[in-house]
């Protein structure tokens, strides 16, 4: 029998905050997820993850997915047709401490990916090419906060393990206050300062590594033919990685304002609560020669799609119906609104103990015994940061005492031990030196609703099973307009001397014999 699907798509205009200047770069719009599950082809290929994934670009993405398979996709979510690639990172849930309940956040206008030419001699991915970047069991960060001047990173604070850390970012959003650095925070706030201060949500940033061995599109743990260079974004590249690939930039911003007032905290899919352990995957799926074609030609500085004649483009709304099948042993799995626990029955782990092998809460397999906490905000053991970084604002925190018994258990089929590095800090008396920041342009723009109808037939058998299915082509019913007040364009202002003032004061508590901590400070898209 004949089921008909309706469609509300919104056309919103949304330009990205950058704290920096490309020398060529081009801002790819993901408007459309792919798909919501536990999958992850490049670590846990032919099996369900253990944390759940949004996902975006190719529908050819499946438990086992290669450039080929991406190719082989019928649509991409992203703007650019010949981009069959896969771009994916953990999804943000909201645990409500009253219910137990664990709630999706939702992801404002899809990802934007960041195709970033700094370097010398930019060459495109190659064929096969996949990585990773973050670390997901990583609950702390040993390293200064804020972080000091870029041309103090010297010694522990400019090695792998510290740019690693370093790439990651918590933007705080207020469209009506001053804008924040990029990768200017790399934790994410407690919930009572998000309800206070990040109106529009919370941006999450991801930088890869751009430095290639020139060798491995691959290796085991997908992260080792590569590395960062010596400033995370730009800079200098290690020994034996001096191969400059194009870098690539994750953008996404989740609506945390949504559950103002409501008492929980939030979440990554992994059980992280601290945002430390962030990760993205990204796996090569750009048709022949387009890519490398793009990396020549892209050069406007406006970052537009539209402004690359190399681009085939399409709508929005064609973004938005873009999906992958997701496989019959994890189609019924409920993951908006997970009753009474976690996705999968993870253990939320606050840290700073490093979360592997992974918990699970019991009835998952074997059980055994671990001692979690939840944050609270403590006033004796905060501290306060005041620095001039685009009025980059801080609090850390710690939980209290108070621990509560959780049966847990470990997983039999944990994913493999990941290869982890002691590293020692130092740190030095800064210096000035000038750091960019953003102002937003904001203008009336025209808002479009489009409304459409799509018919699907499906035949079924004399016993009901289905046996073919018929889609009919998308047809427009009624479009609506009206005007609102939007963020339209960014402003970077880089001062050449410093102000008469540049204060830089930090409280010295001991927040680090602290059991839990977290680290705030504020940002805007």
């Amino acid at each position: 029998m004949p089921a008909t699907m309706r469609f509300d798509i919104s056309l919103v205009a949304a330009l990205a905050a950058f704290s920096g200047v490309a020398d060529a770069f081009w801002r790819l719009p993901c408007r459309g997820r792919s798909g919501l599950a536990r999958m992850d082809p490049l670590v846990s290929p032919g099996e369900p993850s253990y944390h759940v994934h949004t996902v975006h670009g190719s529908n050819g993405f499946a438990l086992e997915a290669d450039m080929a398979s991406l190719l082989a996709g019928s649509c991409t979510s992203c703007a650019v047709k010949q981009d069959k690639s896969a771009y994916w990172a953990p999804a943000l849930y909201f645990v409500d401490e009253d219910t137990g309940d664990s709630e999706l956040v939702d992801e404002v206008g899809g990802l934007l990916a960041y195709y970033l030419l700094y370097g010398d001699n930019v060459q495109a991915f190659p064929d096969n090419f996949r990585m990773i970047a973050g670390d997901p069991f990583l609950r702390n960060f040993s390293w200064p906060v804020p972080d000091p001047p870029k041309s103090e990173w010297t010694g522990d604070q400019a090695s792998q393990a510290a740019l690693a850390q370093k790439a990651l970012g918590f933007n705080c959003l207020n469209y009506a206050a001053t804008a924040e650095p990029s990768l200017g925070r790399h934790f994410l706030p407690e919930k009572s300062y998000l309800d206070e201060h990040c109106t529009d949500g919370v941006r999450f940033e991801l930088m890869f590594p751009s430095c290639w061995n020139g060798e491995d599109v691959d290796t085991d743990d997908h992260k080792s033919h590569m590395a960062y260079p010596s400033l995370v974004m730009d800079g200098t590249c290690p020994e034996g990685f001096e191969h400059r690939v194009v870098s690539l930039f994750f953008e996404t911003i989740w609506n945390t304002y949504a559950f103002k007032d409501r008492n929980g905290y939030f979440a990554l899919s992994t059980g992280d609560p601290t945002g430390f352990g962030y990760h993205g995957d990204f796996m090569h799926g750009w048709e022949s020669g387009v890519l490398e074609q793009a990396v020549k030609t892209c050069t406007n500085p406006s970052g537009e799609v539209e402004d690359c004649p190399v681009f085939e483009l399409q709508s929005e709304l064609e973004q938005g119906l873009c999906s992958f099948d997701i496989p019959s042993i994890l189609k019924d799995e409920e993951l908006e609104t997970v009753k009474g626990g976690f996705p999968n029955d993870i253990v939320v782990e606050w840290g700073p103990e490093y979360a592997f092998p992974i918990q699970y809460s019991g009835g998952h397999q074997t059980a055994t015994t671990t001692s979690t906490s939840e944050p609270t905000t403590d006033a004796g053991l905060g501290l306060s940061v005041s620095i001039d970084l685009g009025a980059l604002a801080g609090n850390i925190h710690a939980a209290d005492s108070k621990t509560e018994t959780t049966t847990a258990a470990t997983s039999t089929t944990q994913p493999p031990p990941p290869t982890t590095t002691t590293t020692t800090t130092t740190t030095s008396t800064s210096t000035w030196t000038p750091t960019p920041t953003t102002s937003y342009v904001k203008s009336t723009i025209t808002q479009e609703i489009v409304w459409v109808e799509q018919q699907i037939v499906v035949m079924v058998d004399e016993n009901d099973v289905p046996v073919k299915t018929e889609t009919g082509v998308v047809e427009v019913l009624s479009t609506a307009y009206n005007t609102v007040t939007r963020t339209v364009d960014t402003v970077v202002t880089i001062p050449t001397e410093p102000p008469a003032e540049v204060p830089a004061k930090r409280d010295h508590h001991d927040h680090l014999k602290a059991h839990k901590r977290h680290q705030h400070g504020h940002h805007a898209h």
